[in-house]
């Protein structure tokens, strides 16, 4: 993309929100044909460096569970859930990842009831849920991921997990280059200014918010969960992939995904 179309600024809510959901609905058909072996379509891969639940079992107990996939995407996990015999729902802004995520359950037989919203208001009543998830869904992509935290908080039961997969804060710092113009820091940790992409009228079309460790732990507290673990998944041996910013160069080196268990307290 020419340097002009990328830039960190600050945008709107309502700007944000339409340029994601335009941006994911109008990319979804490329995303899965590049994205959509790796992902699979009855798994569930927390991230690039291919961490899976099946093996690292983040979620804890998900048998007769009742959880939402936040962000599904195409919902693989979502199925993988189903597959596990958990009771899963699957809830996406964008019309065109829920269209393959509709088709996929044809093509699988293992299909989910999935739900078109926004994550900063979820249609769900209160302690709907024991579990709430998200491999990189939804939270990068909201003006206010904070609320979104409340929202989640709200909808999950006393006693239950959240957890959720984002660009590890640290990535920030440099270029998103998978060769060796990602290995040089170019940005500030602490700017918090969004990642936008941008049309030649200057309209946001795509738009990734940055928030430092310490900035998650504390909408994490905020909204009232217990973090109970952090996940830095490292690069596996013998895995040559390379997605978007993520290779096997820069992931020996430094992580790039952070995974956050979390737990809404019995007593909450």
């Amino acid at each position: 993309m020419d340097d002009d179309r990328v830039t960190r600024r600050r945008v709107g809510a309502a700007e944000v929100r339409r340029a994601n959901r335009g941006w994911w609905d109008a990319d979804a058909d490329d995303y899965q044909t590049e994205h959509g072996a790796f992902l699979g379509d009855v798994d569930f891969v927390w991230c690039p460096e291919g961490l899976r639940e099946a093996d690292a079992r983040l979620l804890g107990e998900v048998t007769g569970r009742r959880i939402l996939e936040l962000g599904c995407g195409a919902a693989a996990a979502a199925r993988w859930l189903t597959s596990q015999g958990a009771r899963p729902v699957a809830l996406d802004l964008s019309a065109g990842m829920l269209r393959h995520a509709a088709t996929a359950g044809d093509r699988t037989g293992v299909r989910v009831p999935l739900v078109q919203a926004d994550a900063l208001a979820l249609p769900f009543a209160d302690a709907a849920f024991d579990t709430v998830c998200t491999a990189f869904g939804a939270i990068p992509f909201v003006d206010d991921s904070a609320a979104v935290m409340r929202e989640v908080a709200r909808v999950l039961r006393p006693g239950g997990r959240w957890v959720f997969s984002v660009t590890h804060p640290m990535r920030w710092i440099f270029l998103d280059d998978p060769g060796e113009g990602g290995l040089t820091a170019v940005h500030s940790y602490f700017d918090r200014s969004p990642y936008v992409e941008q049309d030649e009228h200057g309209v946001a079309t795509y738009v990734e918010q940055h928030r430092t460790l310490g900035d998650r732990i504390r909408e994490l507290v905020g909204a009232g969960f217990r973090l109970l673990d952090l996940v830095e998944p490292e690069w596996p041996e013998g895995h040559e992939g390379i997605w978007g910013q993520w290779s096997a160069l820069r992931g020996r080196l430094f992580p790039g995904t952070a995974i956050f268990v979390t737990e809404k307290p019995a007593d909450a």
